[in-house]
């Protein structure tokens, strides 16, 4: 459709330009409205045609010579033409048009050579644009899928990684008879159900996300015989705004995990300030020197390329791994 509407005007405006020196009768019509046709013609027969024959297939002397014989053919077609619709019956000219159509034909046959060529020139470069276009679109596409699985991998990493920690904990648990266990299943049920279910949209409400933040703090209150001290401070407006889900757990849980959580002068320390549509987020904690965790966690460098996918040239992370505590701040622009 937008080629026919292109090509419409475009004929329209040439059949009108090109008659202004004649008088209207309809043969003059039929015949610019037929050369504009022939021109379509070229061009359609170099683009789906010759190109797909041999310059799709690197064969580029013989595009060469096909552009050439297709030139002039069309210069024979194009005279012949003009030639017949004068001589046939009803559609004869005046003497002062059949001057202006076959006066000078030295200069007629270099003016159809050039005007040929400059279809099969317009074909060529219209067919070269648009397989740009289309190959820059589908590197775009293809690109994104990539990064999109990417993140999903990354993201996947996550869950089985934080259920393996909580039934862990969790089994400590049910293995010293605590009354505190069908609490934490309760908790992991809800956080679990948030990881599932709630978080598989690219962004998700930041209350939701706090909220899942606090359960998973409750959760490992319950494995410390509520002796984990953690202090959580909410600052700013939360509400309306979205962030990518499960971005900021691993901090919390890096925190837990490496860090003393029983100490109650030094106790787990997260920030969260939200100013208009910016975030800065701080977790603060103890160092645990002597009884680190071997088992690693999900590490840094998920978040940052994480961080890196979800919000590019949007975010600020500094780490401080000082001699006593550990120091994380991200700053988000949502």
């Amino acid at each position: 459709m937008l080629h026919i509407m292109v090509w419409l005007f475009l004929i329209t405006l040439f059949t009108f330009v090109a008659t202004a020196g004649f008088e209207s009768t309809k043969g003059v019509y039929i015949l610019f409205i037929g050369i504009s046709l022939l021109n379509l013609a070229i061009f359609y027969l170099n683009l789906y045609v010759l190109i797909p024959l041999t310059l799709d297939k690197r064969k580029f002397f013989l595009w060469m010579l096909g552009c050439l014989a297709i030139v002039i053919a069309f210069l024979a077609i194009k005279y012949g033409f003009t030639f017949y619709l004068y001589e046939i019956s009803g559609l004869k000219m005046m003497a002062g048009q059949k001057q202006m159509v076959f006066s000078e034909p030295e200069k007629q046959l270099i003016s159809t050579f050039v005007t040929n060529g400059f279809f099969v020139f317009l074909s060529t470069v219209y067919k070269f644009t648009v397989d740009w276009f289309f190959n820059e679109r589908e590197k775009t596409e293809l690109e994104k899928q990539r990064l999109t699985s990417e993140l999903a991998f990354l993201k996947s990493q996550i869950n089985p990684h934080f259920l393996f920690n909580s039934l862990n904990n969790i089994y400590s648990l049910a293995y010293q008879k605590s009354d505190a266990t069908p609490n934490a299943i309760l908790k992991l049920s809800e956080i679990m159900r948030y990881m599932l279910y709630e978080s598989n949209d690219s962004s998700v409400a930041l209350e939701k996300e706090i909220t899942y933040l606090n359960s998973f703090i409750e959760l490992q209150k319950l494995r410390f015989k509520e002796e984990a001290y953690v202090v959580l401070e909410v600052e700013g407006q939360i509400t309306d705004q979205k962030i990518v889900p499960l971005l900021l757990i691993s901090f919390v849980e890096n925190a837990f995990k490496h860090g003393i959580a029983t100490d109650k002068d030094n106790p787990i320390h997260i920030n969260i300030s939200v100013l208009e549509e910016n975030l800065l987020f701080t977790v603060k904690n103890k160092k645990n020197l002597q009884n680190k965790d071997q088992t690693g966690g999900i590490g840094m460098a998920n978040v940052v390329r994480r961080l890196d996918l979800t919000y590019p040239e949007k975010y600020k992370l500094a780490v401080e791994n000082r001699e006593h505590d550990y120091f994380s701040e991200l700053y988000l622009n949502l």
